[in-house]
């Protein structure tokens, strides 16, 4: 599975997530190396950086400035499923490495 150039916005997340429907990610792949630029919602500006495996499961970690100007950080990993209509769902397990260090649970699409 190969993610370069395909955006993705958060469907459903976890109350203590800052991310929201509004959040808008653009991946970029090279090999099995994973970026992404992403803002909206409660988040200024924001990246990660992953590995992709076999399978399409992604382990990356984030760093993000949200609207109060706090930097957060976290670890995330993500399991694709490919949907009917050939686009991606990532069903997302992460936890903060910042703040409160509480973990949640994301379903992002691609759009």
């Amino acid at each position: 599975m190969n993610y370069n150039n395909r955006k993705f916005r958060t469907i459903s997340s976890s109350k203590n997530s800052e991310t929201s429907e509004e959040t808008i990610f653009l991946y970029c792949q090279k090999e099995n190396i994973l970026t992404s630029n992403y803002s909206g919602g409660e988040i200024k500006e924001g990246h990660l950086i992953g590995l992709v495996d076999e399978e399409g499961n992604i382990e990356m970690r984030y760093h993000q400035i949200n609207l109060k100007g706090e930097l957060m950080t976290g670890i995330c990993f993500s399991k694709p499923e490919l949907m009917a209509n050939g686009k991606i769902r990532l069903y997302e397990s992460w936890e903060w490495t910042s703040g409160d260090k509480s973990k949640g649970q994301s379903i992002v699409e691609e759009i």
